[in-house]
């Protein structure tokens, strides 16, 4: 179908109070809200003030009330511990009702924090839920989280209880999860009250008297207990989410309720194409910033069917569980990152494994996280023969900034580009000192204000630092921190962080340019490009690269090729001419690359272990392969 897309981003620049009025009706609220957007309050105005409201309500009772009851609403799929549980609608009403009532118990009330530390399991659902349904404000923390990171968060939140379970279970190991939080609150200033704690029989783990609750044994005796949704401010905080890889104090997005509920219902329609009744999978972690807008939120606030996934893309058991879990529960829309579409290329080139499987429910993929590199776009469109939608979005946004919209009718595919800027985003391209850059030229990437719905009002306890990190450099706009150009089309090529663009001799140079190069060649089946520093020209290129399975060449000719595909592409003055082979990339549980710390074993300096890396071993590695070089 033709793409209404120019026809809608026109509705909301003409009249932005009325276009996200319009979205607002499509949910309920306790009382209206009095004005749509107050520029007067927050540090850049607020969305949906006045009135009252609940994310729990909307996500969850609206839909047992409205003919949902027996719909279903989470489907948790196991391939770790080989086991799968299905909850309708009036099922997830009473799990996450027993589990606030449990909360309740412990003197958890609105406006009070918990911190949410769990594996991939319903209870971290039903957790999250729970809070949203007390008023009370959650923060999840990544499952396997270090005790020291974990005890931060704690201080910071000041969180009143823990929920946590026994353990995690990673491939061929068992994570201790509550060793790590019992000493996490040894190491925290700030001690919760209680522990509230899912034993797994895969790893049962001692309960402290007068602190731990066994999750299971107080919620059976919770159950049928009423605990009616409490009424908030649609300007109150929903969740806390501290963003991975901070150094110092953390920095905590808050979400707020009302805005949150309006942008991520309107996506689920306009953005992803997917009706209620549909089932959507984000295979994400609830963890992180995927999981909980696109697991948790989005899917239930439209009434789909959610999928929580508690496994890999490759090696639980293979390279083939995302289509058995595509086939068996039917699934409309995956949502993934790149990283793991390159794992399952590497592990699966030809696609074997794919042609196995009925995937004839499946209708589209997304891919963020990080860049989609046009190759790994190509490879899956050739694969599965449905669209593959690259979009960008942040922690911060907590919904896409720039997409290709199904919903809205799709526009034509630039490979390289997430698409164009979505309803609320007014994107522009800013040179260092704040002016416009022409188009096709590589600039900051900045939004005006203000920031749509859902995007993050402030950071938690912290307007100034919230000022100061993402509205001081450049007046009236928000800064991402990511570089990129704005093409003669209005599509948005992000091209790299800004601390990603590297100078060599004076040329500014995307990493990320020189990455999708790379990423061509045929033997290639992952890659990173970091600049190293130089004495003449300041910094010059070095390509990391994972080459393809069964690879049997020289590796020095395919060095070469790269060598020359980039300087073809993009030019001598790229000075490319540094190709290291490496049996994995280090990343981070997310899938995001972790190049800053590439970049600093390359040349030499200090670095530390990234908390959020998912196996240390492979920095290791890196360190072998360029002493070998």
């Amino acid at each position: 179908m033709a793409s209404r897309y120019h026809d809608v981003y026109r509705e909301w620049k003409d009249n932005p109070d009325q276009f996200w009025a319009h979205a607002a009706d499509e949910l309920r609220w306790f009382s209206p809200y009095e004005k749509v957007f107050d520029p007067e309050q927050g540090v850049y105005g607020r969305w949906f003030v006045g009135g009252e409201c609940n994310t729990c309500f909307n996500a969850v009772d609206r839909h047992v009330e409205e003919g949902r009851a027996d719909q279903l609403a989470l489907i948790y799929d196991s391939p770790i511990t080989g086991r799968q549980k299905k909850f309708t609608y009036a099922e997830l009403q009473s799990e996450v009702q027993a589990l606030a009532a449990v909360l309740r118990q412990q003197g958890v009330e609105k406006g009070d924090r918990v911190i949410i530390y769990m594996p991939m399991v319903p209870e971290a659902l039903f957790a999250m839920l729970a809070c949203a349904r007390l008023g009370a404000v959650h923060s999840v923390v990544f499952g396997g989280f270090a005790a020291p990171e974990l005890a931060v968060r704690l201080n910071a939140a000041e969180a009143r209880v823990v929920v946590s379970a026994s353990c995690g279970i990673e491939p061929g190991r068992v994570v201790d999860y509550k060793t790590l939080l019992d000493k996490a609150i040894e190491l925290a200033t700030y001690k919760p009250s209680a522990c509230v704690i899912l034993q797994r029989e895969q790893q049962q783990c001692g309960l402290m008297d007068g602190r731990d609750i066994d999750m299971r044994q107080a919620m059976d005796a919770a159950r049928g207990e009423s605990v009616p949704c409490v009424p908030v401010a649609p300007t109150d905080p929903l969740y806390i989410l501290y963003t991975s890889g901070t150094t110092g104090a953390p920095k905590g997005v808050v979400r707020d309720n009302g805005g949150h509920m309006v942008m991520l219902k309107w996506t689920m329609e306009h953005e992803y194409g997917i009706k209620p009744g549909e089932v959507f999978w984000a295979a994400s972690d609830v963890g992180w910033v995927v999981g909980h807008s696109y697991i948790v939120y989005a899917p239930l606030l439209h009434g789909c069917t959610t999928v929580l996934f508690e496994g890999k893309p490759v090696g639980t058991p293979d390279a083939g569980t995302f289509w058995r879990v595509i086939e068996e529960h039917k699934v409309a829309a995956l949502f993934t990152a790149p990283t793991a579409f390159r794992a399952i290329r590497t592990a699966d080139p030809e696609g074997e494994f794919i042609r196995q499987r009925d995937l004839s429910n499946l209708r589209t993929l997304f891919l963020a996280g990080e860049r989609a590199d046009p190759e790994t776009i190509k490879w899956a469109e050739r694969q599965l023969k449905v669209p593959v939608i690259d979009h960008w979005w942040q922690t911060e946004t907590g919904a896409p900034i720039s997409h290709n919209p199904v919903g809205l009718g799709l526009l034509p595919v630039k490979y390289g580009s997430p698409g164009v800027p979505m309803p609320g985003y007014a994107i522009e391209i800013l040179d260092d000192d704040g002016h416009q850059s022409a188009p096709g030229t590589l600039g900051n990437v900045v939004i005006r204000l203000p920031m749509p719905p859902g995007a993050l009002p402030t950071l938690w306890n912290a307007d100034d630092r919230f000022f100061s990190s993402y509205l001081h450099d450049f007046k009236g706009y928000y800064k991402t921190a990511d570089a990129g150009y704005i093409d003669e089309d209005g599509y948005l090529f992000i091209m790299a962080r800004t601390d990603d663009i590297i100078n060599v001799a004076g040329h500014r140079l995307s990493t990320g340019g020189m990455e999708e190069v790379v990423a061509e060649h045929p033997d290639v089946a992952e890659c990173a490009v970091v600049g190293v520093a130089d004495e003449m020209k300041g910094q010059t290129p070095c390509g990391f690269v994972v080459l393809r399975a069964n690879f049997d060449r020289d590796f020095r000719e395919v060095e070469r090729e790269l060598i020359a595909m980039v300087r073809d592409r993009i030019g001598p003055v790229a000075a490319f001419k540094e190709v290291i082979a490496v049996k994995r990339l280090p990343k981070t549980r997310s899938g995001k690359i972790l190049r800053a710390t590439m970049q600093k074993i390359a040349d030499g300096r200090d670095w530390t272990m990234p908390t959020t890396i998912d196996d240390p071993a492979i920095l290791t590695e890196i360190e072998e392969a360029l002493r070998k070089r």
